[in-house]
């Protein structure tokens, strides 16, 4: 599979019931038509989807109307408020009741909806989850697992935390291992993950009080958890195939993801600028542009777009607030796989047993959590 592309982890039964998307219609920079050209899109792509769009009737229902893809398999919930990016997030708690973004979560935690999705304010989206959905018990700090592209046999890494929370004790971080094993078990079909802390070395005489400790604690539980520890990893060991996994706080997660994404922007607009230099490179381009739109493809940050909220009562997956149409489909289509595998349930499980291991194992026999 193109490595930048994430792979359903399973088929429906032909004629089951739709799998229900909430979607915040109203929280991305590009506005509700982005959101919903991106519902049609994964409509197109796979029939089995169904949609809940939160926002105002007046504005989405013409949106809708234009897209034949979404007839019979989207309810529009009528809302008007909306979370600016700037609003904050104990405001939107005290004053949010009616905005699109509280009536995605809503849907979720009335069991209505599998999933939420939103492209808004990230600190108000997580706050209002926890305060909804509630966390997991015995966990701590909830986290943002993210997608990498990677040299991996799966074509992507995860890395959490990413933005939940800028703190981390050792404790924290265990957490993040198990919950890492988990998503990379049910969304993945990685059946033994590999599990690594980023550091800034190697050696175990490096970094900060807490890494060491954690680098103890998440060694320990590898044989009860069922996965292998490779210890510490570097940022250059991210996009490798050295590991499945990587475990770091929100602070550092989240530069390492912005760093990222900027990175790929920028070898992007360079080789659009290199090929268009000369007429001479401008035939090259016609002769490479098989290669070309393949390497574009690989590092295009929307096409691993979504960032899923682990540690809820609940799945929650954060779109980028600037994401298009192919962004918005990539987040559904990530909500879809993770609904699909019944994750949450089994990361519920994961997390009420500790470390025990076969939680959320057995049903990568059935076919769940197995990519096409």
């Amino acid at each position: 599979m193109a490595a930048a592309e994430l792979q359903l982890a399973g088929n429906a039964a032909p004629g089951a019931d739709l799998i229900t998307i909430s979607v915040d219609a109203m929280g991305s920079d590009r506005g509700p038509a982005a959101v919903v050209s991106g519902c049609a899109r994964s409509a197109t792509i796979n029939p089995e989807i169904g949609f809940i769009l939160h926002g105002p009737k007046e504005t989405l229902a013409p949106l809708v109307a234009r897209r034949k893809q979404l007839t019979g398999r989207c309810e529009i919930r009528d809302v008007g408020g909306v979370v600016t990016m700037d609003a904050k997030p104990s405001y939107v708690m005290r004053h949010g009741k009616d905005t699109s973004m509280w009536s995605a979560i809503e849907a979720v935690r009335n069991g209505e909806a599998e999933v939420c999705i939103s492209c808004g304010n990230t600190g108000a989206l997580m706050a209002l989850s926890m305060v909804r959905l509630r966390k997991l018990e015995g966990i701590n700090r909830p986290a943002i697992a993210c997608l990498w592209p990677s040299r991996s046999a799966q074509g992507f890494n995860i890395m959490l935390d990413v933005g939940a929370d800028i703190r981390a004790d050792e404790h924290d971080l265990l957490q993040y291992a198990l919950m890492g094993t988990s998503y990379a078990r049910n969304g993945l079909g990685i059946l033994r993950p590999r599990i690594g802390l980023l550091n800034v070395g190697t050696e175990e005489h490096k970094g900060r009080a807490e890494l060491k400790v954690a680098h103890e604690m998440i060694g320990d539980a590898a044989a009860a958890g069922e996965y292998d520890y490779v210890g510490f990893v570097e940022g250059g060991d991210i996009p490798s195939a050295r590991v499945d996994v990587i475990v770091t706080d929100g602070f550092t997660g989240n530069i390492a993801l912005k760093t990222g994404e900027g990175t790929a922007t920028l070898i992007r607009e360079f080789l659009r600028e290199a090929f268009k230099a000369t007429p001479l490179s401008r035939i090259a381009a016609l002769l490479a542009i098989t290669s070309l739109r393949r390497l574009t493809k690989r590092i295009d940050p929307r096409r691993v777009n979504g960032g899923v909220f682990l540690g809820l009562n609940g799945t929650v997956v954060k779109s980028h607030g600037s994401a298009d149409a192919t962004g918005v489909s990539a987040a559904i289509k990530l909500a879809f796989t993770l609904a699909q595998s019944k994750f949450s349930e089994r990361l519920a499980a994961r997390v009420a047993s500790g470390s025990m291991p076969r939680n959320d194992e057995a049903e990568l026999g059935a076919g769940n959590g197995t990519k096409k």
